[in-house]
């Protein structure tokens, strides 16, 4: 399988990042490992779709980093996209505030690589649609808070009032847990001063406070739209808050630990099961508190080596293997199916 990630920079990537637990997965497997940019493609004259790319040396890695420094050392060399299996889009629009035009370029490229047969991962079409946290209100009511998305001030003071409790606000656009706040409701005074900090990157999101986020939410992967398990293990965790943090994104401090999945858990992934599946999600994270879902995420979602600390289980092979099965079934078929559908089989 030849397969190329495809990140906001290569030059920024980390070494603990899942990006860097799969593409090792997918060398150490025997397979062609790339890495692109977001600065990286090239349309030419003739509408062949290059690359600036970095290849994975053909040696064995004894760590991720080891891993990492290879490909950020390795001399760039142009890749004819269209002659590959799988283009994963591993990119998060949200960590390019500063370079806008690249928020969606993989989008972009993605759709041309997928009508030219190229497997593409996630579902390009489908990211275009989930590309801000307003993806979760396509789906149940019944497995999401109570929300109000605006940017008008008098609106997040009337859904406080009428909640008559604590409530989060956070930007429509982010992640990592950048500019999310707990307005409780003896601190409402300072709620017009929140609203501003958390306005300025654009529309806001007051969301009802979910009381069993303060025991932590859980991030489960999901996988061809199920949750994804190896050996009895669910790729899944309890995040934890440090402290008065309200937050429980690692990237701020949250701490990981073992959980066993109740039934409600798995009735909230599988209550949104079908809007994955129609729109071509191969790989989500899901942030569950209760029986309610707090956020899908769609782009580059993280947090797959804490599961492998955690249990001792390799995750990241078994979604390389799925990857390489799906390139069984498009030789197989021969063009029968959509990238979205594709995407999940």
């Amino acid at each position: 399988m030849r397969i190329v990630f495809f990140v906001n920079s290569i030059d920024t990537e980390k070494a603990v990042y899942t990006t860097t637990r799969l593409g090792m997965a997918a060398h150490g497997a025997g397979h062609e490992v790339w890495y692109v940019g977001a600065e990286d493609l090239t349309t030419l004259p003739d509408s062949t779709v290059v690359a600036r790319a970095s290849r994975v040396p053909d040696r064995r890695f004894r760590s991720l980093e080891k891993f990492l420094d290879a490909v950020q050392e390795a001399e760039r060399g142009t890749l004819e996209m269209e002659t590959l299996d799988v283009f994963m889009l591993r990119n998060d629009p949200a960590d390019e505030l500063d370079r806008t035009w690249a928020q969606h370029v993989g989008i972009d490229f993605g759709q041309v690589l997928a009508d030219r047969g190229v497997i593409v991962l996630n579902d390009p079409d489908g990211l275009q649609r989930a590309a801000n946290k307003m993806y979760v209100q396509m789906l149940p009511e019944v497995v999401r808070p109570r929300t109000v998305i605006t940017r008008d001030l008098t609106a997040v003071q009337n859904f406080m009032e009428n909640e008559e409790a604590d409530i989060i606000l956070k930007p429509l656009r982010g992640s990592g847990g950048d500019r999310v706040f707990l307005v409780r409701r003896d601190d409402a005074a300072n709620l017009n001063q929140i609203f501003d900090a958390v306005a300025r990157t654009g529309y806001v999101i007051a969301q009802q406070y979910l009381d069993a986020a303060a025991e932590g939410d859980i991030r489960l992967f999901l996988m061809n739209g199920r949750p994804l398990e190896v050996d009895g293990c669910y790729a899944a965790f309890r995040r934890l808050h440090t402290g008065g943090d309200v937050r429980h994104n690692m990237s701020v401090g949250g701490k990981a630990e073992k959980v066993q999945l109740s039934e409600a858990t798995l009735a909230v992934a599988e209550a949104v099961r079908p809007k994955l599946i129609e729109d071509g999600m191969f790989l989500v994270g899901l942030d569950i508190a209760g029986d309610h879902i707090l956020e899908v995420n769609v782009f580059s979602p993280g947090g797959l080596g804490s599961c492998e600390a955690i249990y001792g289980v390799d995750f990241a092979t078994a979604i390389i293997d799925a990857m390489q099965a799906k390139c069984g079934m498009v030789a197989s078929y021969d063009g029968t199916f959509r990238n979205a559908q594709i995407a999940v089989l």
